[in-house]
């Protein structure tokens, strides 16, 4: 596999926000900046461009009713969605002239993320709509990011092709283990065997918001059940395996190892394993993405 053919992806949105300022607190996270500060997520795309990402993902990871609550959701969802895919296809076209930036329309966790407890299939449609028709017109491809279960993959993808012929992208969040011999799975406590009926109906499939530790078998594994999907990854910085309180109940505490050189050796054995996207979530900044482009040397 030729190291030129590697695709990167921004970062995290909400951490690098708070980096630089903006509003920024549960449980609204990154959609507080969207509301107060709009002009804070074009810096942010920007950071992320001018670091090396090829691919820029629009600010609406928080625009559900688990984040901004039922009413806002109701009342701004798709103002909301429409403004900040406008916000990313605005910049991604400002630094096109020079080197094409894509946008990917993020699919959020329509009610949190790890919380497949949570998940009602009677209500994804009416939550997702809004996003889907507010950025329709704005993206390249959908990005479903930080999915926990089969079920919940397999309604989301129904829902968007109801809606949209445009690209597929299907990102499931793992769960961290202590001991990384143990089984690897998703937040459902499903076995990783239950990605494989769902990887002919995307066109690429992922893996985000888990420590990196846990990349490099999942990307192995999907490889050898299908040698032609293309295949990502994009893990986060969080001290989930010392983590106390519920995901989505305060801001988690990030990793002071997870430095860009050592993400850098976590992504080149993500690329032995198999990814040809790489990219970076939570925690993970424009410094480490500037490092991932030694990927493409």
């Amino acid at each position: 596999m030729s190291a030129h053919n590697i695709t990167l992806l921004d970062g995290g949105m909400g951490r690098e926000l708070e980096r630089i300022g903006a509003p920024f607190k549960q449980p609204e996270w990154s959609a507080l900046a969207l509301m107060q500060a709009p002009n804070l997520i074009a810096d942010v795309h920007r950071n992320f461009i001018a670091a090396g990402a090829q691919v820029i993902t629009t600010n609406t990871y928080a625009l559900v009713p688990f984040h901004i609550g039922e009413e806002c959701f109701r009342d701004r969802s798709f103002e909301l969605a429409l403004q900040a895919a406008q916000i990313a296809r605005d910049t991604a076209e400002a630094f096109s002239t020079t080197s094409p930036i894509k946008v990917a329309g993020c699919i959020p966790p329509a009610f949190g993320s790890y919380r497949p407890d949570l998940f009602d299939p009677t209500r994804v449609i009416d939550i997702l709509s809004p996003l889907l028709r507010a950025q329709e017109a704005f993206v390249d491809m959908w990005l479903i990011e930080t999915v926990s279960s089969s079920q919940e993959a397999m309604a989301v993808i129904s829902t968007i092709k109801q809606f949209s012929n445009k690209p597929i992208w299907l990102s499931f969040s793992l769960t961290n283990r202590h001991d990384l011999t143990l089984p690897l799975s998703l937040r459902s406590q499903e076995p990783l065997d239950s990605v494989i009926p769902l990887l002919e109906r995307v066109d690429t499939v992922l893996f985000n918001c888990s420590q990196p530790e846990e990349m490099e078998e999942a990307i192995t594994f999907t490889h050898a059940h299908n040698s032609d999907i293309t295949i990502g990854a994009y893990a986060n910085s969080f001290s989930e395996v010392k983590r106390t309180h519920d995901a989505n109940a305060m801001l988690s505490s990030l990793r002071e190892d997870v430095t860009p050189e050592r993400y850098l050796s976590y992504a080149k054995r993500w690329v032995n394993a198999g990814a040809t996207i790489i990219g970076g979530c939570c925690g993970i900044g424009p410094e480490h993405i500037l490092a991932l482009t030694a990927l493409q040397e």
